[in-house]
């Protein structure tokens, strides 16, 4: 019996299984009920009313989760009773299409729950206009449409209140499985077949693995705040947050550098000290990936037993080197300051499940160790909106570009009278995204998942006529739509096209609606293309040097809080992680704004080479910073720490300024390296802090010509002797 229970937990670990589980009885419940009522025709708006809920359901505490959900019925409503008056009078329609479009999207800058619930008002919009003649009473389609949405919205919130902290573990789960990924794409770096093409390619492969990391980082503090909010810091909750910040921790780590990687392969390519760090990067990498499926089955964590192994065999290497003295001592060192931080790492992987017995105290006001981004009030409000007011804001261009696009498919659809049009509406507004490279992609998925969701649901209304089959495959396709939504797009396209499909056949449209779905598909499809092509486009309002300009600030700000501990003492406070956390952002916005530029037309070849060039440097340049942040702690000597703000201050002049650095602090760099010994505990920090500070020196000139080259905006104030 035990045994049983057992397995039967186990099973509940599984969240994709127990999502499909939720998903699975919410389109039964919509499909066999009203079959057993012989109300077949309340099946359409109730399953569009599921879908529509399911796209727009949030995480959150569950006071605030309540709350969403009220917000999102009363949209809903009021959404699908606005189409069903206005449709009859099409000037009107037009307008409240146009206006309430704007609004939505831009109630996005709120926040990412406004954002949602925008989105699932607009999904409810379209979806109302398909079945408008559906039902005389005017509160029938918008009344079914929320039922179905509150049937789905009660199946979430008893799923939150049996597993409140399931959400919040798989992000933390999926937080490391990325970190894995990215120490993997880091290990690539210890190649000693390295070309300058290779590197190059494997710098701009782990910047966009940055970039996801960050990204999931945001997710799940986001996920953590609104909890500590709610739970005042249950024990899940302060163990997922301990574990969030050794995440954070471990990646800074991971990121920074301690060398010049090219140089590294050339100078050591004869030796195996290259492959031992490779493999324990590696296998770093493998560690966070087993650690992120103990999150997810809700087990123990066992470190790997190798790691002594071959941190004996690394440390025994790295020895041997220095012994022979084949090799300048300053490359010695940067190995062994290489290796301490790979130790830390491991301490931390090997520490984390003891780390989780921390004292209650420690967590006293935990809500303040994360900032917290939530609406402060009507000022906030206003402010957050303001900012968007411009043809400068990604949101502001998207929520006129779509807008357009809607209208110009509805104004299409009332001249021509198309059969089954506001399809057009739909698939423009499910291929719309806010920038050209995304639409561009979502256009071809969209119509290759079109065409085989009507060629598989032709042949589902043929083989399968009874309606109890057709409701069967109605569930499945439903469940699949939801679950490979965010990872198929051309699959969920299929599936939900097949739901659509057997849904509107309810009505006896079924076989007619399938080449009318496919032709409807492709002009929705050309109107979003011209939509993303020719109303506000991105190449028109390139944000490249602005994203430059607030990426090398952000560095700085971080490289002037490293610098501040070393003179007042480690501190891993909340000023310092918002810093660290706003220089990833930067960095990772740069690295995801130049990936898009190879599919944008008329891209300047000249200066896609010289962006892609910038996007690696400016990582490596994070990395020297990052690599200090690791090392950072208090020291004494006045002279580093004079150096540390010269050095600074030449930093600024370089990225900020176009001035031209001084010879000053690399004077000092060499000046104070033949005073320190290779060989005193006491002056090893301080060696480290020489050798980033000549990695970052070593490409400063570089990388402020790029950012000139890119942004055009070079100070004409600033001099060759500014910094003088």
């Amino acid at each position: 019996m035990k045994s049983w229970l057992t397995r039967l937990k186990q099973t509940t670990y599984n969240t994709t299984l127990m999502y499909n589980l939720r998903m699975m009885t919410a389109f039964a419940g919509t499909a066999f009920v009203p079959y057993f009522m012989g109300q077949q025709l309340m099946t359409i708006p109730l399953t569009l009313g599921v879908v529509a809920a399911g796209l727009s359901d949030i995480d959150d505490r569950f006071s605030v989760r309540i709350l969403n959900l009220l917000y999102t019925y009363m949209g809903f409503f009021i959404t699908a009773v606005g189409v069903y008056l206005l449709y009859p009078y099409p000037p009107l329609f037009a307008l409240a299409l146009i206006v309430s479009c704007i609004g939505l999207i831009l109630l996005g800058s709120l926040g990412r729950r406004y954002a949602t619930i925008s989105y699932g008002c607009l999904v409810v919009s379209v979806y109302a206009m398909l079945g408008v003649e559906l039902f005389d009473e005017w509160y029938k389609q918008a009344g079914l449409l929320v039922i179905g949405a509150m049937w789905y919205g009660i199946l979430s919130t008893l799923s939150f209140l049996v597993f409140p902290a399931r959400l919040a573990q798989d992000k933390l789960a999926t937080s490391y499985a990325s970190l894995g990924d990215f120490l993997y794409a880091k290990s690539n770096l210890f190649d000693v077949d390295m070309t300058p093409t290779s590197y190059q390619q494997s710098m701009i492969d782990l910047s966009l693995e940055n970039g996801k990391l960050i990204a999931i980082f945001n997710e799940m503090k986001t996920a953590l705040l609104t909890r500590l909010k709610g739970d005042r810091g249950q024990k899940d909750t302060r163990r997922s947050l301990q574990y969030y910040f050794v995440a954070q921790d471990i990646h800074e780590r991971a990121d920074s550098a301690h060398i010049d990687y090219q140089k590294l392969a050339k100078i050591f390519q004869h030796s195996d000290i290259l492959f031992r760090f490779q493999r324990i990067m590696s296998i770093q990498g493998k560690a966070c990936k087993d650690l992120s499926e103990s999150l997810l089955l809700r087990k123990p964590y066992v470190h790997n037993k190798r790691f002594k192994h071959a941190f004996d065999n690394l440390r025994l290497s790295l020895e041997k080197l220095r012994q022979d003295q084949h090799y300048d001592q300053v490359w010695i060192n940067a190995l062994f300051s290489l290796f301490q931080n790979l130790k830390s790492i491991d301490a931390q992987l090997r520490n984390l499940e003891t780390e989780q017995s921390i004292k209650a105290e420690r967590f006293k006001h935990i809500e303040n160790q994360l900032r917290d981004d939530d609406l402060k009030g009507w000022d906030d409000i206003k402010v957050r909106i303001k900012q968007h007011l411009t043809p400068e804001s990604v949101l502001f261009r998207h929520a006129i570009r779509l807008s357009i696009v809607l209208l110009i498919s509805y104004i299409f659809v009332q001249v021509s009278n198309i059969e089954y049009g506001y399809w057009i509406l739909l698939t423009a507004l499910f291929v719309s995204q806010p920038n050209f490279n995304a639409t561009k992609r979502r256009l071809r998925l969209r119509i290759v998942g079109t065409l085989v969701g009507i060629i598989f649901g032709y042949a589902i209304l043929y083989f399968v006529p009874s309606v109890e089959g057709q409701l069967l495959l109605l569930v499945f396709s439903g469940i699949l739509f939801f679950e490979l939504r965010s990872k198929q797009y051309a699959q969920a396209t299929a599936f939900i096209t097949i739901l659509a499909l057997i849904n509107f056949n309810l009505d006896g449209m079924g076989f007619a609606a399938a080449i009318p779905r496919m032709i409807d598909t492709l002009i929705g499809c050309a109107i979003a293309w011209f939509g993303v092509s020719f109303i506000f486009p991105d190449w028109k309002f390139r944000r490249l040097p602005r994203s430059i300009k607030r990426s090398l600030q952000a560095e700085a700000d971080y490289l002037s809080e490293v610098i501040e501990q070393y003179k007042s003492g480690r501190n891993n406070g909340l000023k310092y992680r918002i810093v660290r956390r706003a220089a990833h952002n930067t960095d990772a916005e740069v690295a995801s704004l130049i990936s898009t530029l190879a599919t944008e037309p008329d891209i300047d070849p000249v200066q896609k080479s010289l962006a892609f060039e910038f996007l690696c440097l400016n990582h490596t340049f994070i990395s020297y910073i990052a690599a200090l942040g690791a090392h950072r702690g208090r020291i004494e000597d006045q002279d580093i720490l004079n150096l540390l703000d010269n050095a600074l201050e030449n930093i600024r002049g370089a990225l900020l300024r176009d001035e031209t650095p001084d010879l000053r602090a690399q004077n000092m760099i060499v000046h104070i390296r033949q005073r320190l010994s290779h060989d005193q505990e006491q002056d090893q920090k301080s060696l480290i802090i020489l050798q980033q500070l000549s990695l970052m020196f070593s490409i400063l000139n570089q990388l402020s010509q790029l950012k000139q080259s890119l942004s055009h905006e070079r100070d004409e104030q600033a001099t060759e002797l500014g910094s003088l």
